[in-house]
């Protein structure tokens, strides 16, 4: 009988630390990343391949791999027809969708993308930039860029770059007149992966696993112990959406209160659960969250 193995890519580049990262928190392990296209991991089901997230959809497209991770806008850029099986909400700098953007140099004429008809602009998202300015009906020329396209803007009419925060176009004195494109990082399968059942199931519980990690990242746990005449006064301070665990404990008069909460409320919700009579208070990180 044939051994069960699972082909997966994961990407190789900026998104490199981040999803080793990911999958560290969603329970596996992997090593060897350091000195190899082709790292281990603790799971003897799953055969790693690390690639330019670029060509990752043309990979699982053609079934060298069963699945594989990347971003949406390069899906669009090949062409690829896969199964997105979910996206994953993480990314090197934010937990944001990226943006492709068109810019200019801050000194140029140029304030929006009809400006630039008959121009020429240098992306690596060649597809995707000519699809954009044809839906527009803006005739302009393409070139593919190398990298470093930043540097290119003052070299031909304008570029078409991909951000996350912003800092790179303003470092290098540009302006951005338009959004050509958001993505976000997918989970993608091979069509014919995901009709073989152990295929799929594997996939999909990566994908419980890994969303269960990126979810966990955003939240903490909280546990108190609060008299039992104060718990109308510390449901009135914990965010109404919230659930708690209510325990007995060993005082009757005592019980002890658990939540999961987002973290960015943690440190104003701490403090106000002390003033309305919370004590014992503990916080702690999650590996996963699972709704």
């Amino acid at each position: 009988m044939a051994e069960k193995i699972l082909k997966l890519g994961i990407p190789a580049g900026s998104l490199k630390t981040a999803t080793i990262d990911l999958f560290g928190k969603a329970g596996f392990t992997i090593s060897g990343s350091e000195r190899s296209f082709l790292p281990s991991i603790d799971d003897d089901q799953i055969r790693l391949t690390m690639l330019r997230a670029q060509e990752m959809s043309r990979y699982v497209a053609d079934g060298v791999l069963d699945a594989g991770i990347t971003g949406r806008d390069w899906i669009m850029e090949n062409g690829s027809s896969v199964v997105e099986v979910c996206e994953l909400a993480y990314s090197k700098a934010t937990s944001g969708p990226a943006r492709w953007v068109l810019a200019v140099p801050e000194e140029s004429k140029v304030k929006k993308p009809q400006d630039l008809k008959d121009a020429i602009i240098a992306t690596e998202l060649v597809n995707v930039t000519r699809k954009y300015f044809q839906d527009k009906n803006i005739p302009v020329k393409v070139e593919f860029s190398w990298g470093a396209t930043e540097v290119k803007a003052r070299l031909v009419d304008a570029i078409v770059e991909l951000t996350e925060t912003g800092t790179s176009i303003r470092a290098n004195n540009l302006r951005i007149i338009d959004t050509v494109i958001t993505s976000t990082t997918r989970l993608i399968a091979n069509n014919d992966a995901w009709q073989d059942s152990f295929k799929k199931e594997k996939i999909e519980n990566i994908a419980i696993l890994l969303n269960a990690a990126i979810d966990a990242a955003s939240r903490v746990g909280l546990k108190m112990n609060i008299e039992k005449n104060n718990l109308n006064d510390i449901l009135k301070v914990l965010p109404a959406e919230k659930s708690p665990t209510i325990s007995s404990l060993a005082d009757e008069n005592y019980i002890a209160i658990e939540v999961i909460i987002d973290a960015k409320i943690e440190r104003s919700l701490v403090p106000a659960l002390k003033r309305a009579g919370a004590s014992g208070i503990i916080t702690y990180p999650l590996n996963k969250v699972l709704h």
